[in-house]
């Protein structure tokens, strides 16, 4: 045996192991190929089976060294370095690319687990993602069951990139705007995959409502009266209020909870609930009587509670709870709730309806004319109802799922998103919310409520134009930093060392002055993306019905080529076959040697065709024997 049959795959290992720690990688890779060149005297030499245990001692001890901590670090240290902090094209394609999506189609969509691999990756992803910008060649999506949050100020971009994913919905979708340019740019394309119903509580754009929504409906359910309350009050209360002020929105949900519960056990209105509020004694004998139908006691107790109470405290529950009934002075937020006089083409919400026939609802409201308690409450209504639908659906989501897309979010429908967020997505419920800066998320929520959401959500973008120093800083540190090439200079002895120096992948600056159309992308699973995201308007398909508007006579003229187009294929396929049959019937296929009927039989013989083949059945003139 030759020693050095041992010693050249050692030397070529240690070798190998010198060069990768030294981020040689080319030459670690080179000297790994030496080492493996005398395996087949290794195995003659000291025999397969020892060679293999060998082998295996070795892989053992090399997957040790690799998961380690301080392994995982360091590549995690030269991986950020060599990419700068941001994410690689590897990194897209693996975690957020379109292949991704696909691979978790079944999961998300459980309708989608009878369809072979083929066709799965013929489905267009936005059936199970949300697109969230272009880097490079590469599209960035985020899964259907994630949260998706979006921060920007005003006119940066937010409403122009939420309706591209209005129209991507595959499913029923749930729109809340303070303006009425959503519903302009979806509606009509919407209207192509289900009915469009509108809610307008502040008659906006001159929008009809075409549905109601009155917020004692359900309420004969005490689960359902608990909640309906919650949603309306949350619309009225702010972030950071005192201990007092908790205490005081504990105690009128309670009795609203109570009223409303009364209100839809005797079929009253919710000007019937205004009117108990403005004077419980005398209203008093008749909810006490309503309640007692209630199938739970604890209703009339917390009514007995708040009558029973001296002036003043009663006094401060009514001034508590009144805010949330303010949208009951607007004549167009009454009407929206079927308060007013009776409108044909206007009928209450269905919200099976809606999920069955992937519909669309547009909720628009506005904070200045007090109806976020009303348009709160139907947002709450038409998200759990979906819950509960979900749970008898296959896999405990729904499918397709239900997208709710809430434009400036913090205004109108102040909804729980702190328990939202870690729900409704296993339930098939997508959730996109537009808020205008952190700041606003944080005084509408409260500081640990709103790190709650931000750290449920899956991938948050960043438009242009921050201003704020806190949002700015938060966002920098989010990217995370990266190493940077920095020379520092000796003056005295005339010289320069190269290093490297610790700075933000991202700085407040760049972040504030992004161009517009830029956004950042912090997505669960990869280092921060800067991208393109896509508008509403630079969408092929919204740019083309738009030209189709503009020049209707051209639109009809290249509609027709385009169906002379696709039907060239087939009239080709009719002229060669045309072609070939002719050019069969013209050459003999069968015959016999015969006379002419007119010469002598010692005269040269000729050839008849007895039997040919017919032309096309279109053309009966070149059906004729050739002799």
């Amino acid at each position: 045996m030759n020693l050095w049959t041992f010693l050249i795959p050692a030397a070529a290992v240690a070798g190998t192991v010198v060069a990768a720690k030294r981020g040689a990688m080319v030459l670690a890779i080179g000297l790994g190929l030496v080492a493996l060149l005398p395996l087949a005297a290794l195995a003659a030499a000291v025999g397969l089976p020892a060679l293999l245990i060998a082998g295996v001692a070795a892989g053992v001890w090399l997957w040790h060294r690799w998961t380690r901590s301080s392994s995982t670090v360091n590549r995690w240290g030269s991986r950020s370095r060599r990419k700068s902090g941001v994410a690689s094209t590897l990194d897209v394609v693996r975690h957020a690319g379109s292949g991704a999506m696909r691979r978790r189609a079944c999961a998300v969509r459980p309708s989608l687990a009878g369809m072979d691999r083929r066709d799965r990756w013929r489905l267009p992803v936005a059936e199970v993602a949300v697109r969230l910008c272009r880097t490079g060649l590469l599209w960035v999506w985020s899964s259907v069951e994630d949260v998706t949050l979006i921060f920007g100020g005003p006119r940066t971009g937010k409403s122009g990139w939420l309706a591209g994913q209005i129209l991507d919905a595959p499913g029923a979708a749930l729109v809340a705007s303070t303006r009425g340019d959503l519903y302009d740019l979806t509606s009509s394309r919407r209207g192509e995959r289900g009915p469009v119903w509108v809610f307008n509580a502040v008659g906006l754009a001159g929008l009809p409502s075409t549905v109601t929504f009155d917020p004692v409906s359900g309420c004969g359910d005490p689960v359902t009266a608990g909640e309906r309350a919650t949603d309306m009050l949350a619309a009225t209360t702010r972030a950071g209020s005192s201990g007092d002020r908790e205490f005081w929105d504990a105690q009128g949900r309670r009795v609203l909870a109570a009223l409303l519960h009364a209100a839809a056990l005797g079929e009253k209105s919710m000007r019937d609930v205004l009117g108990w509020l403005a004077d419980p004694e005398a209203a008093s004998r008749e909810v006490t009587v309503l309640l007692r139908r209630s199938p739970e006691p604890a209703f009339e107790l917390d009514l007995g509670q708040f009558l029973g109470t001296n002036d003043r405290t009663r006094s401060s529950i009514t001034s508590t709870i009144m805010p949330a009934l303010g949208w009951l002075t607007s004549p167009a937020a009454s009407a929206a709730a079927g308060l007013g006089e009776e409108r044909p083409w206007a009928r209450p919400l269905d919200v099976d309806e809606l999920l069955a026939t992937n519909g669309t609802v547009y909720l628009l409201g506005g904070e200045e004319a007090q109806v976020a308690p009303l348009v709160c409450a139907l947002t709450g209504h038409i998200a759990r109802q979906a819950r509960r639908t979900a749970a008898t659906r296959p896999g405990g989501r729904l499918d397709p799922p239900l997208r709710l897309a809430l434009d400036e979010a913090a205004l109108i429908c102040p909804v729980p998103l702190e328990s939202w967020t870690a729900d409704m997505g296993g339930r098939g419920v997508n959730i996109i919310c537009a808020f205008q800066s952190r700041a606003q998320l944080l005084a509408r929520y409260g500081t640990h409520d709103a790190a709650t959401i931000l750290n449920n959500s899956g991938s948050i973008m960043v438009f242009g134009g921050t201003r704020d120093r806190d949002d700015l800083q938060f966002w920098s540190t989010l990217t995370g930093e990266r190493d940077e090439p920095a020379d520092t200079v000796d003056p005295a002895r005339h010289s320069t060392a190269r290093g490297t120096r610790k700075t933000a992948v991202l700085s407040p600056a760049q972040i504030a002055n992004l161009p517009a159309g830029r956004v950042l992308v912090i997505r669960r699973g990869i280092p921060p993306v800067i991208g393109r995201a896509q508008m509403i308007w630079q969408r092929r398909e919204v740019r083309w019905a738009q030209f189709a508007d503009d020049h209707p006579e051209l639109v009809e003229r290249l509609e027709q080529l385009a169906a002379w187009w696709q039907a060239m294929p087939a009239r080709v396929s009719l002229r060669i076959g045309r072609l070939v049959r002719r050019r069969a019937v013209a050459r003999p296929i069968r015959g016999v040697l015969t006379a002419g009927p007119h010469e002598p039989p010692q005269g040269r013989p000729r050839l008849v065709v007895v039997d040919a083949l017919p032309l096309d059945d279109e053309d009966d003139r070149d059906r004729r024997p050739t002799g």
